[in-house]
């Protein structure tokens, strides 16, 4: 059985790909920074969750270092401060979260998936493409994961390892409740999304699934949108 960990695997996205995944035949560590979130999240066979804080090197070492094999990675950790983001220790805290958390995880997992042949999805984002005036942190960390996960796909191709991201629009999530619960903006939302809906957790989940499939396995470098076509309107 397959082995793989996802960072932020117990709430959002995250959780969807984890379910995804378990239910798929892999055997998953969910992680999250926050123990409310372990404690709360429903039990699934096949997935069992711990605690990782991304953005200190301990925490991250302590549990990359529980694992005899790994054979992918999934880094969905992440924060969204809205409003807040021109505080420049908020812009950091982003960053560091969302960006670094993700480059301390692909290194602290690199060994690993050199030796299973293994492959890292990262999480990018729509806003990898166009900024996000409220978000500013967010829109740079997530341009940077995308190409962060260009960079890595072609240090790492030599040592067998892929490396592509997903990159969700609007998502159905905690992270998107209020949106989705203002009929403006989420009348803007529709109308430009070909589609004419919100996006779930179980489908980005499902593209995640394909990424580390050997039917991608000829695929690395690459950022998928997972959006109903909002990006191309």
């Amino acid at each position: 059985m397959k082995q793989a960990l996802v960072t932020g695997g117990t709430r959002g996205i995250g959780e969807g790909v984890a379910r995804v995944l378990a239910t798929a035949g892999w055997s998953i560590v969910a992680a999250s920074v926050s123990q409310a979130e372990l404690d709360a999240f429903a039990p699934q066979d096949g997935i069992a969750v711990r605690h990782l804080d991304v953005t200190d090197q301990a925490s991250v070492d302590a549990l990359f270092g529980e694992f005899p094999r790994l054979d992918a990675l999934v880094n969905c950790a992440g924060i969204l401060l809205c409003d807040r983001e021109y505080d420049i220790d908020v812009f950091s805290r982003v960053l560091d979260v969302n960006l670094t958390g993700t480059m301390r995880c692909c290194l602290a997992a690199h060994p690993l998936l050199a030796q299973s042949g293994g492959a890292i999805v990262n999480t990018a984002s729509m806003l990898s493409t166009f900024g996000g005036p409220l978000v500013p942190a967010y829109s740079a960390s997530k341009g940077g994961v995308a190409q962060l996960t260009k960079a890595l796909a072609g240090r790492w191709a030599d040592d067998g390892i892929r490396v592509n991201a997903i990159a969700p629009g609007w998502i159905e999530t905690e992270m998107t409740q209020a949106l989705r619960d203002d009929p403006d903006r989420t009348q803007g939302i529709m109308a430009r999304t070909p589609l004419k809906r919100w996006g779930k957790a179980s489908e980005v989940g499902a593209l995640v699934r394909w990424l580390l499939s050997d039917e991608a396995s000829f695929v690395t470098g690459a950022v998928y949108p997972v959006d109903g076509g909002y990006l191309a309107m």
